[in-house]
């Protein structure tokens, strides 16, 4: 048998010299750290890490995914490998507190910001209704869709569960906001099929004081007071109630804001005939929609015209301020006797004005 102080004498290596080597190359964990760590041990609402610390790190089961988890087994297995965000300090017993669920948090962010720059449009499935709005999930992170960025005939409620397509409005990690609008994704797919000019078919959906809301195929159009008639108008309830079926003419389309501008007043014949004559208007409507189409291609022609001899000056006057090849002395100049010419006079580039000076 070997005596054990024998044996730690060859070896030359204490129980001492071990735990100071530990403590040597034990590396120091702080929070927001990503760090990776091994499954170990899955506990009923957590499961115990092995991140290379003294003591073995605990991740409780709500920080396991930006999703609800009802079991630890949903996310992690045993023996499994993967990246660990260091949520807390050590606590009194040494150990250390993961989170699976900010890592998920923090890239989900990265990612609907991607995805607002590109300004693509998302699917996502309603799950709850409030006062303002309705509520969807991007990438795992709570979206709000307001009321009024809602372009159904659906009462709120009877939306749960069902899939829309989406824009963002406005993404905001600091403040915690992710705003989105339906009506924006479903106008910028029917911008696509429409054109300004276009005469097209709407039933008005609601009528306010400063207009009508008119319904062209499943996305809602401002019809403004103004772009009534020609005419004098003091309400639109004068002229339309909701459900009435009419004519209208595009004559703007904003995909970024998610807007469609109509108008039944370039539609007139006679100024005044969408109050006396609408059946006159709706008849008449293709062609007087085919002159201002025309009208705008002469106004934009006029405007290009207009901007090409503002240019030609520009471009003279660029000209005009380009640096001779060579420097003429004029004659009225004396030199005298005592200074020499040379044969060539070198300027160097950093002392001649630039064409912007």
């Amino acid at each position: 048998m070997v005596n054990q102080k024998s044996a730690t004498a060859e070896i030359g290596f204490s129980h001492e010299d071990f735990a100071a080597l530990l403590d040597k190359y034990d590396y120091h964990f702080s929070p927001g750290d990503i760090v990776a760590g091994t499954v170990f041990s899955i506990e009923p609402r957590g499961a115990l890490i092995d991140i290379g610390a003294k003591t073995a790190a605990y991740i409780p089961i709500q920080e396991m995914s930006i999703n609800r988890v009802d079991a630890p087994e949903e996310v992690l297995q045993s023996n499994e490998t993967r990246e660990f965000f260091i949520l807390t300090d050590e606590n009194e017993d040494g150990q250390l507190t993961l989170s699976i669920r900010r890592i998920e948090y923090m890239r989900a962010w990265e990612r609907v910001r991607q995805l607002q720059a590109e300004d693509a449009t998302v699917r996502s499935q309603v799950f709850a209704t409030n006062r303002g709005g309705a509520l969807v999930r991007i990438e795992g992170l709570r979206g709000f869709i307001p009321g009024s960025h809602i372009s159904t005939r659906k009462p709120k409620e009877d939306l749960v569960g069902e899939e829309l397509p989406l824009k963002f409005l406005e993404v905001d990690e600091d403040r915690n906001r992710l705003v989105l609008s339906h009506r924006r994704a479903l106008v910028e797919r029917k911008m696509n099929r429409l054109e300004v000019g276009e005469v097209v078919i709407g039933s008005v959906r609601g009528i306010k004081p400063y207009g009508a809301f008119i319904d062209i195929g499943g996305v809602s159009g401002l019809l403004h007071i103004s772009e009534i008639s020609h005419e004098h108008i003091d309400t639109p309830h004068s002229v339309f109630n909701v459900n009435d079926e009419i004519k209208v003419m595009i004559i703007d389309l904003d995909a970024e804001r998610g807007r469609i501008s109509l108008s039944t007043k370039q539609l007139e014949p006679e100024p005044g005939d969408m109050i006396r004559n609408r059946d006159r208007v709706y008849d008449m409507a293709e062609e007087m929609a085919a002159k201002y189409r025309e009208q705008q291609k002469a106004k934009q022609q006029g405007e290009v015209a207009q901007a090409a001899p503002a240019a030609a000056a520009e471009a003279t006057e660029e000209d005009a301020m380009e640096i001779p090849d060579a420097m003429e002395i004029p004659d009225a100049v004396e030199i005298p006797d005592a200074v020499e010419i040379p044969d060539a006079v070198e300027i160097p580039e950093a002392a001649l004005p630039s064409a912007q000076e």
